[in-house]
């Protein structure tokens, strides 16, 4: 299985995201009830170890106290001047415990036989793939100005995906569980 942990923003502020970017055309948004922050990706889960890695990852998430977090500051990857991904940023308060979290869901993974990417972890949603890595530079001052409401991550989620089930060939995701963060 394709799995990933991820914090989800509220839905207040996944309401204040979608009513900044609805007037802005030109870009291929992704869709909001796919809006995440990754803390970590894992391309093949097998069936057997869903449990155990559910079981640590609550372990994991029981270490770390809730805190609030906010979407603020755009980035490119790469860069702006090659664009494959437009994302945002959070308030940074929030980094650390979510690198916290980073680290627990990805030793989980390990511990549970669902090796995780290496990739490094850095705090963003995923706003847009533009095709073809383009200049995002004037859409990256537009982005700049957002600045959301706070919201408690309270908790993590282990979440399925599978890709071109969804609306335009895009990836359907699907909640497994949901992991409450210590008090």
């Amino acid at each position: 299985m394709r799995m990933f942990v991820a914090v989800r923003p509220s839905s207040d502020v996944i309401e204040e995201l979608v009513e900044f970017l609805e007037p802005r055309d030109g870009m291929s948004w992704t869709r909001p009830e796919n809006w995440h922050l990754t803390l970590a990706f894992m391309d093949r889960v097998p069936d057997h170890r869903v449990d155990e890695l559910v079981e640590r990852l609550g372990t994991a998430a029981g270490r770390v106290p809730p805190f609030l977090a906010r979407l603020t500051g755009a980035g490119a990857f790469p860069d702006p001047s090659r664009a494959s991904v437009l994302w945002l940023g959070v308030n940074p308060e929030a980094v650390e415990p979510l690198g916290r979290l980073a680290v627990g869901a990805r030793a989980a993974a390990n511990k549970s036989g669902a090796t995780p990417d290496g990739k490094p972890f850095r705090a963003h949603l995923t706003l847009a793939r533009p095709a073809g890595g383009r200049d995002a530079t004037k859409w990256l001052r537009v982005l700049d100005t957002f600045y959301s409401s706070s919201w408690e991550v309270d908790e993590i989620h282990l979440i399925q995906s599978f890709l071109g089930e969804g609306p335009r060939r895009s990836a359907r995701h699907e909640v497994v569980a949901r992991l409450s963060l210590g008090g």
